[in-house]
């Protein structure tokens, strides 16, 4: 796994041993990062079930002001941190070893609004659902926010119009898939 663009270009990156995290495959995160290029630049940016941190190092190294990353594997952070070292950004990315909820009940507290949300949740549990109500009812978002949820091909996402979320956009590959949201 390397970063792509911007300022840590080609850099490789390392990932979190075992398999209970799922790294962002290359062409993936550069198709992703295509899509939101413009939401990402001059912005704030959480990385939630953020695994090895690529997807938030790609966004800092493509020019966000600032990145947090949640993940409550010890390991996750460990691999993080190196990441974020090895690819010069440790100034700009901040470090929750935390549960997601847990998390974003600090950070609300902190009075804390990103402008891109990226969450990798473990697929097929229904933990998607129940950030994504925490997250409507937050003060974490405003009307412009990005959500994007990676989620399995089948994960059904029938529910987001009671939460008031809209769907943007959804992009679907072999085995799972991206979905936008933002706020109605």
């Amino acid at each position: 796994m390397r970063v792509i663009a911007g300022s840590a270009k080609r850099l490789q990156l390392k990932t979190v041993p075992g398999l209970d995290t799922r790294p962002i495959a290359d062409r993936v995160k550069e198709t992703l990062f295509n899509m939101i290029s413009a939401d990402v630049v001059d912005g704030f940016f959480l990385d939630l079930f953020a695994g090895s941190g690529g997807v938030g190092i790609e966004a800092l190294s493509r020019g966000a002001k600032e990145a947090i990353f949640v993940d409550n594997n010890a390991q996750a952070i460990a691999c993080i941190r190196d990441n974020l070292e090895h690819t010069k950004l440790e100034k700009k990315g901040f470090v929750i070893q935390q549960d997601v909820l847990q998390a974003l009940g600090k950070l609300a507290g902190q009075e804390k609004r990103f402008d891109t949300i990226y969450m990798d949740p473990p697929y097929n549990l229904g933990i998607e659902k129940q950030v994504l109500s925490s997250l409507s009812k937050s003060k974490l978002i405003h009307r412009d926010t990005l959500i994007i949820v990676e989620a399995s091909y089948e994960t059904s996402f029938d529910y987001i119009i009671d939460l008031g979320v809209e769907l943007v956009k959804e992009k679907v590959y072999k085995t799972n898939k991206h979905i936008f949201l933002r706020m109605c």
